[in-house]
């Protein structure tokens, strides 16, 4: 990160008591001092219009769109323009980001690489894919990105410039969908956490603006209201 200048580091559930003292982290030792620390990836990216997850497709089915790295930044000049804010997630070294973990994403970004070697460790992702978008994107500042470790085609722009809705948004309408599933006994309870991993997929696909997220909200409130009484 400190290599290509993104300052913004988040860490998802960190190992303790030691992350923030990295001997490795040779003269970056103010990017993981002033690192935010969470204890989920939805509350990493809260704030955040636009999610990109990372992994190899080996042994996956994706299940959100998947965009070859050098296609990205296209979507990211995108995103920078209409006044967004980006999350790029990386998982852990062993086994990568979860199918849970990529529900929250809006793409899958995959770096091309050898058929007979189609995965790369951690710290060569992170460098490879920050190259590419501090050369090829309209970053003035890589700041503007957030680059988010785990541990656990084109779009029409919306409206106005920064109106899209972050994931806090989506995680609003999410539960309140989810509640009123719940009362109207769509399916078993078994199925609600199927269900809310369809559901968190669908709302990232529909690249929702702030005022679609905040008459979603609205409509499903009444209904569960009703269903209440």
């Amino acid at each position: 990160m400190a290599n290509f200048g993104f300052s913004h580091l988040t860490v998802v559930a960190p190992y303790e008591p030691h992350w923030r003292e990295a001997k490795s982290a040779v003269g970056a030792s103010d990017l993981l001092q002033n690192a935010q620390r969470t204890e989920s990836l939805a509350e990493a990216v809260a704030d955040c219009t636009l999610v990109v997850g990372t992994g190899t497709l080996e042994h996956r089915k994706p299940e959100q769109t998947v965009v070859a790295l050098p296609d990205l930044a296209p979507r990211i000049n995108m995103e920078l323009v209409r006044g967004g804010r980006i999350a790029l997630v990386f998982g852990p070294e062993k086994r990568g980001l979860t199918r849970d973990d990529l529900a929250l994403c809006h793409l899958l970004v995959e770096i091309p690489t050898d058929p007979r070697q189609p995965s790369m460790n951690l710290g060569q992702a992170v460098a490879v894919c920050l190259y590419e978008l501090a050369t090829r994107t309209l970053l003035s500042s890589a700041e503007t990105i957030e680059s988010t470790a785990s541990s656990g085609a084109n779009s029409t722009a919306p409206a106005s410039p920064g109106d899209s809705a972050c994931a806090r948004d989506l995680d609003l309408v999410a539960e309140v969908v989810e509640a009123t599933m719940e009362a109207a006994n769509y399916s078993p309870a078994a199925m609600q956490k199927a269900n809310r991993h369809d559901l968190d997929l669908l709302l990232r696909r529909l690249e929702l603006t702030q005022p679609d997220a905040r008459r979603i909200l609205g409509l499903f409130r009444r209904i569960l209201w009703r269903l209440k009484r």
